[in-house]
This record gives C-alpha cells, sequence and structure tokens, in this order.
C-alpha cells in the first residue's frame, strides 16, 4: 500500500492509462468526467471518502484501461492499493469485499439518478439542483458556464440561455466565472419539478 497526497487538479487518470491500484480517500474529492469526440464534458460522479470509483473497480475486475478522467477537485489524502493486493483483499478479506461491493451499489444508484435526470427531467430542474448541490448552503459559487454544461450533460449555449432566464426571474445573478443564488426557494421547486 503506498500513500496518495496531491494538490486540487491534479489529473489522477486519462483515458487509456493503466489502473495503478484501488484508492482509499481519507479526505478530499475527484471529479470524474466523460468526454465525447466533439469536446463535450459530462460529470460522471465524484469520488470522496468511503466512496468507489467505477473506472478504477472496472479496470482493476476486468484487467482495462480508463475511459474516463479524474481529477482531484480538492486536495486529496489516501492511500492506493495495489492491483494484486486489491485481488487478494476481495477474495479473502470478507470485511473489504462487503465495503467495497456496498460501495459500488451506492454507486451504480448514483449512475441511475444520472440518468433518470438526463432522460427523464427537464433541463431547468437538472440546473436548479446542481446549482443548489454546488452551492453547499452558501449563495456563491465560483463556476463557468462550461462547466456548468459539463455537470447538466449539457450545452454551454443552452447553460447560458437558461442562467439569463433564471436572472430575468429573480432566481440567479450571474458574473463573470461566478453565480449568486438569490431565491433559493425558488431554485428549490423547480429542482422538484420533474417535466
Amino acid at each position: 500500500m503506498s500513500r496518495l497526497s496531491c494538490p486540487a487538479g491534479t489529473v489522477l487518470f486519462r483515458p487509456g492509462q493503466e489502473c495503478p491500484g484501488f484508492v482509499r480517500l481519507t479526505s478530499g474529492s475527484i471529479k470524474v468526467t466523460l468526454t465525447a469526440a466533439n469536446g463535450r464534458e459530462v460529470v460522471l460522479y465524484r469520488v470522496g471518502p468511503g466512496d468507489v470509483c467505477l473506472q478504477t473497480f472496472a479496470c482493476l475486475t476486468e484487467d482495462r484501461a480508463y475511459s474516463a478522467e479524474g481529477t482531484a477537485e480538492t486536495a486529496l489524502a489516501g492511500d492506493i492499493l495495489a492491483h494484486a493486493d486489491f485481488r487478494k483483499s476481495m477474495s479473502a478479506d470478507d470485511a473489504f469485499r462487503a465495503e467495497v461491493l456496498s460501495a459500488v451499489a451506492r454507486r451504480f444508484a448514483d449512475y441511475e439518478q444520472l440518468v433518470e435526470d438526463v432522460a427523464l427531467t427537464g433541463f431547468d430542474a437538472r440546473l436548479a439542483r446542481v446549482l443548489l448541490r454546488l452551492a453547499r448552503g452558501s449563495d456563491s459559487i465560483r463556476i463557468t458556464h462550461d462547466a456548468l454544461a459539463a455537470e447538466t450533460a449539457s450545452g454551454r449555449a443552452f447553460v447560458t440561455r437558461r442562467l439569463r432566464e433564471f436572472a430575468r426571474l429573480g432566481l440567479v445573478e450571474t458574473g463573470r466565472g461566478s453565480l449568486r443564488l438569490v431565491d433559493r426557494g425558488g431554485l428549490e421547486t423547480i429542482a422538484r419539478d420533474e417535466c
């Protein structure tokens, strides 16, 4: 087992790279994204302490390379369990195996939510949910329209149009690289709307 420590912004893996081992974070967050051939990006999920990166899990169990990119969203600390040690622990350590499989099941539930949001939820509801989640109790968010497009699995131009409408309705104020939530209750109402 080796220690993992890196600053925010570090790219941990890219498509085509081999997996160095199973990461167990003690602090920090990894953002996992998928980029299409046309350059459009979507955030698949985030990995924090106690979470499993499905990309890493698939690489370790199926001996394949990464197909997405993982970036340290914040400073990271944790451990990397080598591939052979991961396989040994999965077969011999009941508690480790249960912990990993439980985390994988939770991650699949996150994927189901992502599919539901993209396929079955109206865009305004999806955008409102993302804004509320990213605000984390604050009223300010440092984010670009490109990054919001990746968070909502949408295009930048569409995000810009919808944010302009949110601003017209008095829900948000937009600035260069930032947003301020003006009417959190209004956003929460929109977030509950499924169509």
